[in-house]
């Protein structure tokens, strides 16, 4: 394969299956020999992830680049929104953080001034690697912003890229998306839409093969594969806001737990939750059941209480307040029964916050579960530390602007331990192994359960598991020759125009 080939994966809807049909053709090449690369050229999203030259970008992106088995860096993600409310985000440019920006201030002109930077780090890119797959963002067809797009067919556009359209047919209504996802694009951008992608499908594609014949005759393009639902993926979910509905659970493996009781995890589902992904090395723990919560009374059966990140603390503390979550959380702590804050859940824990930068509440008070006091500064931590908690190595990764000072406690990675209560800003931390296993054992004595972590479970290992089932879906179930042919040739030559095309 020849240097700086390349596809666009787009969807017809978010939450289509882009970033795993990304990370599965990044898997599939890599398996093949070819050096590949995955890029997004703008995320939104607040599961994010530090690289090692300390840039922060979309926790996707790193997972797709560890598919790709690459070091992730900025160039793979050069902007990276995280919303801060319903109107406005923070921009993080090139893995820093420049300000906040309405949604009108962002794409009334903001947004296309960095279609140069994306360019040109999609270019360094090309330059390195013998491909590059591409991300989208929403759907192609989203109209109302075409004309500053720096991320679906702009992208695609400014490399001559072709483009992969993903749907997710287990939500019905596929052959609608990909034709009305086509029709609405202006001839220009259709020259390379070269193909549709089926995604989670069940049951006999015979059943479906007649519906795909017509998509064909109707926009001259072929469907490239039909991907069947895959469970238990557990792979990094890219945007917080959409997992804040009660009860969601995350996957676990399916074995039986190695001692005689499960282990039972409620995530408390904080607004503008962040980074939750750091429970999924919970859930892949044989008897642990992790699922979020958001009423006092769920918190009754559980044997750890997680607090977990939050890109608006001060707001998450209203939150934690105004459900009864908080009195029910400081109940368990009186208990001595565990609860676990990581970010802004371990600063919610703490006695004071002053807040000038994120929420600019000033002063506010904490639940006072940990002697920490927090003070909001300009500049983000972004770092990748290394340690040593309960006798066994740690590695995290820091994403905060709050400074917290330590004022009493048990040390605890860079936090504290009062008890049964323990708070640490540090991310990833329980996909350390030994940690995680030293860390429910004490959990489980603490609650009193006959729970026994798995000797044998590493939580890097499964995440390979994962990767490399993605790797198969696409070898599988996809033409990988025509995605072959894509990527080194680009879209074929004389693809028809569907009418009406953009508006």
């Amino acid at each position: 394969m020849k240097r700086g080939g390349g596809l666009l994966v787009a969807g017809t809807t978010s939450d289509a299956g882009k970033s795993v049909v990304t990370a599965g053709i990044c898997r599939w090449l890599v398996r093949q020999g070819v050096k590949v690369a995955p890029f997004k050229g703008q995320n939104m999203s607040l599961n994010s992830f530090v690289t090692r030259e300390g840039a922060e970008i979309g926790r996707a992106q790193a997972m797709q680049a560890q598919a790709a088995r690459v070091e992730p860096t900025a160039l793979m993600n050069p902007v990276l929104l995280k919303p801060g409310s319903d109107r406005s985000s923070q921009v993080v440019l090139m893995g820093k953080p420049v300000g906040e920006l309405s949604a009108r201030g962002y794409h009334g002109g903001r947004q296309q001034a960095l279609l140069g930077t994306v360019v040109e780090c999609l270019e360094e890119l090309r330059s390195t690697y013998d491909a590059v797959i591409c991300e989208g963002a929403g759907s192609p067809a989203e109209i109302n912003l075409r004309r500053t797009d720096i991320v679906n067919m702009g992208i695609a556009r400014a490399a001559r890229f072709p483009v992969v359209v993903v749907g997710d047919i287990d939500r019905g209504g596929v052959f609608a998306q990909f034709f009305g996802t086509t029709a609405l694009l202006a001839p220009e951008d259709q020259e390379l839409v070269a193909g549709y992608l089926v995604n989670k499908f069940r049951g006999d594609v015979t059943l479906l093969e007649p519906g795909l014949d017509m998509l064909l005759d109707l926009t001259g393009r072929r469907t490239l594969g039909v991907l069947p639902y895959a469970h238990g993926l557990g792979i990094d979910e890219e945007d917080g806001l959409r997992v804040s509905l009660r009860g969601a659970v995350r996957e676990s493996v399916v074995a039986p737990p190695a001692g005689e009781d499960v282990l039972r995890v409620a995530v408390c589902a904080v607004p503008l939750m962040s980074n939750f992904t750091d429970v999924d090395a919970l859930a892949a723990e044989p008897g642990v059941v992790v699922r979020f919560v958001d009423r006092p009374e769920e918190l009754a059966d559980a044997d750890l209480v997680v607090v977990p990140g939050t890109r608006g603390t001060v707001r998450a503390l209203a939150w934690l307040r105004e459900r009864g979550l908080a009195e029910a959380i400081a109940r368990r702590a009186a208990e001595g029964r565990p609860v676990l804050g990581i970010c802004g859940g371990f600063q919610a824990l703490g006695e004071h916050i002053d807040d000038e930068v994120e929420s600019r509440a000033g002063a506010v008070e904490g639940l006072g579960l940990l002697p920490v006091r927090v003070r909001f500064a300009p500049e983000k931590t972004l770092a990748r530390p290394v340690g040593e908690a309960l006798g066994e190595r740690v590695e995290g990764y820091e994403i905060h602007h709050g400074v917290a000072d330590v004022r009493g406690g048990e040390p605890f990675l860079d936090g504290c331990r009062v008890g049964a209560v323990w708070g640490t800003h540090w991310h990833g931390s329980l996909e350390s192994d030994g940690f995680r296993r030293a860390f429910l054992a004490q959990v489980a004595r603490a609650a009193g359960r006959r729970f026994v972590p798995a000797p044998g479970t590493s939580f890097g290992a499964l995440r390979e598991e994962q990767l490399d089932r993605l790797g198969d879906l696409i070898e599988e179930h996809a033409d990988t020759d025509a995605l072959w042919k894509l990527i080194e040739r680009g879209a074929p030559a004389g693809l028809p125009f569907v009418p009406p095309g953009a508006p």
